[in-house]
This record gives C-alpha cells, structure tokens and sequence, in this order.
C-alpha cells in the first residue's frame, strides 16, 4: 500500500554568521542540520524530509526563506507546532509561518522570484557587534560610480564570469528584474554605522556566488580596481574577464522570496 503523505510549506528567518550555510554536510554546523535535529526531537515517531527553497552561502543570512515539509502524519494545529518548533530551536532560527500544499508544489520550481540584499558600509571602522549583518569595507568607496553601475545589472545577461568553477550543463544567461544601490533601510541598530547601504537584487534565480561576485566587482569599481566599462565587458557573452573577488558572506541576506499559486 501506498504511504500517504501530507505536504506544508514553512517560512523561516535565519542569522546564518555561525553556520556553514544552508546544506547539510559532515562535520560542519549548517541551517538544515539545525532543523534535522529540532524535527527529529519535537517529532520522534514521525517520518519526515525537507526540501529547501535554495541554499545559501557560509554566514548568509535570511528574512524569508522557506523549506518543505513532507510528513506521514497530518499537522493539527498550525500555531501549536509552531509554538514547540521555536522553543527548540536555537535563538538564531524562527519559523514564522505554515501553510498546507499538495504533491503538485515544489518549493524549488515554483520559486518564482526572490530579493537578495548586500548590506555594507565603508570608511570607518564598525563597531565588532555589526559584523554579522553588514560587510565594513575601510577603503574609501566612489558610491556613486557604483550606483550607477549597479543598474548595468538589469536585464538579461552572461553572468559566466560571476560564479565559481561554472559547470558545462550550467545556465549562465540569467535575468535580473532590478539591481540598485541605496541606503540600508532593512536593518537598524544602535551600534550600527551612521551611514550603511544596501545593494538590492532582485530575479527568479542566481548562480552560486553571483550576487557576491556582483557586489565584489562593484567594490573594485569603488575603489578605482575596475571601470565603468570593465562592468558592461563582464556582461556580454564570450567575454573572456576573469573576476575573482568575492565579497564576505556576512553582508548578504535572502530579503523576500514569492512563489507561484
């Protein structure tokens, strides 16, 4: 006989500086590891999986992310298993929210766009509590020049020189719904820089390392490292530019994250 399944979708939000990222991995202390463990013990008799709406990077972080979640056992009461979720969780991962799907939703495919957002300041040195949230660059920065080369983003482009090692079977033209910089209005804290910005990308899906490399070109054409036309090189296909900083993981965060109905 067939298991019948019962299929839910859980947002989350996660500081991810002490994690090695999203995937599960020997040895190492990562986002799903940490809800393995919580699920395992607040459901010890139930089978489960979890399947996860993207995976970030070591220290990256998340306002709205979200997982699936595939039970044999049908879920009750919504706030009670969110209630007990929370209170064995670590202190750095909320669930925030559940909702019931069907066999046919797939929390990757149906991922219809999502906003990443580069938090970082330059100049002065930050005081050491912001170091989880916000990248601190002491170079003197040209934000302007960045500004507008952020928006050279937009559209459809070869992001091949912008992400590591790119496999043969990769799909490198990839669409950017809106990229610009402004100033950080997402978080906020006593402690925090005078002064801080916010790199804002916005598309259905990104090549590992690609919103990083895209801010760490950026950083280089701030510094006076790349030009303006070095920028719109990277972009056409065939090009032959090698990029290879990548900016800190820290000062990135998943922001939003639709879906289709």
């Amino acid at each position: 006989m067939k298991r019948r399944r019962f299929f839910y979708l859980v947002k989350l939000q996660y500081l991810g500086f002490r994690y090695s990222g999203w995937q599960k991995q020997p040895n190492q202390k990562t986002i799903e590891q940490m809800l393995h463990k919580t699920l395992k013990f607040i459901m010890p008799e139930m089978n489960y999986k979890i399947l996860g709406a993207g995976r970030t990077d070591a220290k990256v972080s998340a306002l709205d992310a979200a997982f699936e979640l595939f039970v044999d056992e049908p879920i009750s009461d919504f706030d009670l298993f969110l209630a007990i979720f929370n209170k064995n969780l670590p202190p750095d991962i909320r669930v925030i929210g559940i909702s019931k799907t069907d066999e046919t939703f797939n929390v990757i495919q149906n991922s219809k766009e999502k906003e990443y957002v580069y938090l970082f300041s330059f100049g002065e040195k930050n005081h050491p509590f912001a170091a989880p949230f916000i990248a601190n660059l002491i170079d003197e920065l040209d934000i302007n020049l960045m500004k507008q080369a952020a928006k050279l983003y937009e559209g459809e482009h070869d992001f091949s020189c912008y992400t590591a090692r790119i496999q043969e079977n990769t799909q490198s033209i990839r669409r950017v719904e809106r990229c610009e910089i402004r100033r950080n209005e997402i978080l906020e804290a006593n402690f925090f820089p005078k002064t801080s910005y916010a790199l804002h990308v916005k598309g259905k899906g990104f090549m590992r390392y690609q919103i990083r490399m895209m801010m760490g070109a950026l950083i280089q054409l701030g510094r006076g490292e790349l030009s303006f036309s070095d920028i719109e090189e990277s972009l056409k296909s065939g090009n032959k530019m090698q990029l290879s900083f990548v900016a800190p993981g820290s000062g990135l965060l998943l922001n939003e994250l639709h879906f289709e109905q």
